[in-house]
């Protein structure tokens, strides 16, 4: 990591759901939780809690120079919704194969 740049991954318990359009995307009670300097905290979602059938692989890809190269999948009226890391970096090889969304809702309990 460079000087000042941290990223932290954690083992979460918090309830996350992802819905669009009253259509529940993603469901999680065990999300990883990335910390990453600059950044607001990204929910990562194991593969098993996302409905993958929904979602359309991307032609978009990006690349962090602390995670690696990014893949992408689109909802119908969402482009590129989600992301995740097929081959992250090894410091946050935790992350590989887990979904982000950008809107993530913390269901309270």
């Amino acid at each position: 990591m460079s000087t000042g740049h941290r990223i932290t991954i954690e083992q979460g318990t918090e309830h996350v759901r992802v819905v669009r359009d009253g259509q529940t995307i993603a469901e999680s009670h065990s999300p990883l939780l990335l910390r990453e300097t600059g950044c607001p905290v990204r929910y990562y979602l194991p593969p098993e809690d996302v409905r993958t059938e929904l979602l359309t692989p991307s032609d978009t890809s990006t690349h962090c120079p602390f995670k690696g190269d990014a893949s992408y999948w689109s909802l119908a009226g969402a482009p590129d919704l989600v992301w995740a890391y097929p081959t992250p970096k090894a410091e946050v090889a935790q992350v590989k194969d887990h979904f982000c969304f950008y809107d993530t809702e913390v269901v309270a309990a």
